[in-house]
């Protein structure tokens, strides 16, 4: 089995699921209002990923992970349990129209950025078969290193270090890298070597000690995206093997990190988050259970929960229900204001140039004028979509004029910088962002990325491709290491474009 990469989703297909997912909202007694949004959410997120290029191009992979784990994957789930979709929502037809509202406008920055990207990625092919095993190893050199000092050097808001550890991005590039390399070099007998294995090991060591699902999930999800690109071949053990990790997962590591963030060192000490993860570690199966009680509680004081029982990971794939909250609360006590807009932009600018720069946190913020924190709660991170914030800041024009400004930049930028992955891998990267950012970043998420991360993004291409494989050749050396080309490759038909394309003007290395 092929790991699926959706360039481009058939809409009689989309017809078909939205009828089905509909027609059963309708048996287990949605309203047919709620019921409407939720088939043209559907369609209209589909022809958004369509014209966005599907998850070639950033703008697509936004759009997929904004509408897949933002809405789609919560409604399917709650069809699969039998309730109905409109359930344990304080303003259900409100909340769906807004997500409604903001796919539609989403939409319309699509078509807006695809006629202002460029038609030849600023960042271009700068990766070739020759250096790219060089750069791969370059890379993950860096980010080990990196990591190291990083681990042992305080990361105070607007120190060097704080500044180093938002543009570390050479271990999630090492993998990407040494993905598509092993995968080419092989012919795609197989997809792993030992700097992605070390690579994703430091990622997910990084995940563990620092009690965060999005670095426990960073290595499988460059892996993933690489992999698909690529357009790899699973065997069945390799199927399997991958069912078992992502059950483990779900049943045991997001407990871990949900119930470990409560023991989380205020000073940001490794030395005590490492004591605490391996006290938690050491029993995971008592971890999970107090994790789940802490869920159970907070169901009960009815701070979270969209299902009639809490769902372990799957709520944490919707935002439906905390999107409704605080859609809820915009309705009782007015639209917030501009603020945070204002912040967030001027979050972009250095320390060095404002010495005295406050710390933005308005997810906290808002859960406090919701009256789901703690009083002396100033850390704790709660996630709204980026549809939702626009709604809390002005209503509708937040959703329909705001937020579509903010994506049409954001598009426009990363698919101008980028380009389509089949032609060159740094869309890969900022793909892998996305995937946390789209449904649960707020607006906030969509304006850093306009900042540092996509800064980040600039310095990892270039290092990787100039700096990183001369780098790479003081452990490996400078010997070179043939990528073929022309041969049957053994998991990507002849006709894939990503093979044939990529580096299409180059020689043949073998």
């Amino acid at each position: 089995m092929r790991i699926p990469y959706p360039e481009r989703i058939s809409l009689w297909h989309a017809l078909g699921f939205a009828a089905l997912l509909s027609g059963v909202q309708l048996f287990q007694g949605t309203a047919l209002m709620f019921t409407l949004c939720s088939f043209l959410f559907i369609m209209v997120a589909t022809v958004a990923f369509n014209l966005a290029g599907g998850l070639t191009r950033p703008s697509g992979a936004y759009v997929f992970f904004y509408a897949l784990l933002g809405v789609i994957v919560g409604l399917c789930w709650k069809a699969i349990l039998g309730e109905p979709a409109d359930s344990h929502l304080l303003l259900p037809l409100l909340t769906i129209q807004v997500f409604l509202g903001g796919i539609t406008a989403m939409l319309g920055a699509v078509f807006i950025s695809r006629r202002l990207t460029r038609k030849r990625a600023l960042l271009g092919s700068l990766v070739t078969d020759e250096n790219i095993q060089n750069s791969t190893i370059g890379c993950m050199a860096t980010g080990l290193i990196v990591t190291f000092i990083l681990s042992l050097a305080p990361t105070q808001s607007g120190s060097v270090m704080s500044v180093l550890a938002q543009l570390n991005r050479f271990l999630q590039m090492a993998m990407i890298l040494g993905t598509i390399y092993q995968i080419r070099k092989s012919g795609g007998t197989s997809s792993v070597n030992l700097p992605v294995l070390l690579s994703g090991a430091a990622i997910f060591l990084g995940g563990l000690i620092g009690f965060s699902k999005e670095g426990l999930f960073t290595p499988f999800l460059c892996w993933v995206v690489a992999a698909g690109s690529m357009r790899y071949k699973l065997n069945l053990y390799q199927i399997i093997g991958g069912i078992l990790v992502v059950i483990f997962m779900q049943q045991y590591m997001i407990p871990y990190s949900q119930y470990g963030r409560n023991f989380r060192s205020e000073t940001g000490s490794i030395a005590e988050n490492f004591d605490t993860a391996v006290n938690l570690l050491s029993n995971l199966g008592d971890t999970r259970q107090r994790a789940e009680q802490d869920i159970q509680d907070a169901f009960e004081a009815k701070t979270q929960g969209y299902y009639n029982r809490p769902q372990g990971v799957f709520d944490r794939l919707q935002m439906i229900a905390a999107d409704d909250t605080l859609i809820e609360g915009t309705e009782r006590s007015g639209p917030f204001g501009y603020s945070p807009i204002v912040m967030y932009f001027g979050n972009l600018v250095p320390h060095v140039f404002w010495p005295n720069k406050p710390a933005v946190n308005f997810g906290n913020f808002y859960a406090h004028e919701l009256g789901g924190l703690a009083d002396d709660d100033v850390t704790t991170g709660i996630s709204f979509s980026p549809s939702a914030e626009g709604y809390h800041i002005d209503r509708w024009i937040g959703v329909l004029i705001l937020a579509p400004v903010l994506w049409t930049m954001l598009f426009t930028l990363f698919d101008s910088l980028c380009g389509s992955v089949r032609d060159s891998p740094w869309g890969l990267l900022a793909i892998a962002l996305f995937s946390h950012i789209a449904p649960e970043g707020m607006l906030g998420g969509v304006i850093g990325m306009l900042g540092l991360s996509s800064f980040s993004i600039v310095i990892a291409a270039l290092s990787a491709a100039y700096a990183m494989p001369l780098f790479g050749m003081l452990f490996k050396g400078p010997g070179k290491v043939a990528v073929r080309r022309r041969i049957p490759v053994h998991s990507i038909p002849r006709t894939v474009s990503t093979v044939r394309r990529w580096h299409s003007t180059g020689r043949d290395s073998a």
